[in-house]
């Protein structure tokens, strides 16, 4: 007999699936059931999560225009290399300063400053970075995340930011593409477009900073493009060039919604209370520092409008 607990994580996942859970929520109902009840299938929720992401990922191009892609990318450029080399290079201060493994802190640093979880990954075997020193990197980037995608979408309508300022301002000051989106979402239907783009287009930047950090570790390793940007960016010319498919790119486009709010319940359900003990404080004070600093100069600088 299947245990009863098991049972309601599969029906609260299923129900992530439908229009009656939002992003936050379904983030929020996986952290509680863990905390309450465990994470009944650990290893295949976190399996499950991640392949759930790109697909998500990849079905959020079909909303976007490919032009749209190559003209952020364009104008971005200074602002793109500025910002990145900005964070890392604080985040090796706050690295000394907290005393943190070097690993650990160019981890973190890396996946605030480009797009989280995916840029550690990359990053990771370029430095050769150990396996406790990855986890604790992306238990506090997801960690991170979680507050991001609760919090910006209230402080984005305080500040009474447009649609535009603050899918810039997400997809700058959020770590994973996930969250960056799901918060968009929440925001508005608008932003969540621009935003998928900015991120997207700021995540290709993961190979020439991992190149150069080969150079300096004199790591053989070399990173490649994410497979899902790739998708992305297919499915963002099959919406531009072949316009007589609109309803099945929309079709894809609301589904792709839908499966990236149950993959937030999965990734909530990652975030157990062992988890949080096993990292300690150190990691999480510099990535929340480190964090706070990059959001908040970010939001000035859109808001008075020097990014726009």
């Amino acid at each position: 007999m299947v245990p009863l607990h098991t049972v309601g994580f599969f029906l609260l996942f299923l129900l992530s699936f439908t229009p009656l859970v939002g992003p936050a929520l379904a983030l929020f109902m996986g952290i509680a059931f863990t905390w309450f009840f465990g994470n009944p299938m650990v290893a295949l929720s976190s399996k499950a999560s991640k392949w759930m992401l790109k697909v998500a990922v990849i079905g959020l191009g079909f909303n976007v225009n490919i032009y749209d892609v190559l003209e952020v990318g364009r104008s971005s450029i200074v602002l793109t290399i500025v910002s990145i080399t900005a964070i890392i290079g604080l985040g090796e201060i706050l690295t000394q300063l907290f005393r943190l493994n070097k690993n650990t802190g160019v981890l973190i640093s890396f996946g605030t400053a480009i797009c989280g979880g995916s840029a550690i990954a990359a990053m990771a075997p370029v430095i050769k970075a150990k396996e406790h020193e990855i986890a604790v990197a992306l238990t506090v980037v997801f960690l991170l995340n979680a507050i991001g995608l609760m919090i910006f979408p209230s402080i984005g309508l305080y500040f009474g930011l447009s649609d535009q300022q603050f899918a810039v301002w997400a997809a700058l000051a959020i770590h994973d593409t996930s969250s960056v989106v799901a918060a968009a979402a929440t925001f508005s239907p608008l932003a969540v477009g621009i935003a998928t783009t900015i991120k997207l287009t700021r995540a290709m930047w993961i190979i020439p900073y991992t190149a150069l950090a080969g150079v300096f570790w004199k790591s053989e390793e070399k990173a490649s493009i994410p497979l899902f940007i790739v998708g992305f960016l297919m499915a963002a010319l099959c919406n531009t060039w072949f316009e007589q498919g609109y309803f099945l790119w929309q079709t894809l486009y609301a589904g792709a919604k839908h499966v990236l709010v149950a993959t937030l319940f999965l990734i909530g359900a990652g975030v157990s209370r062992k988890i949080l003990v096993e990292t300690g404080w150190r990691p999480f004070a510099m990535a929340m520092i480190l964090w706070i600093i990059v959001s908040s100069t970010l939001l000035l600088l859109i808001k008075d409008g020097y990014i726009s």
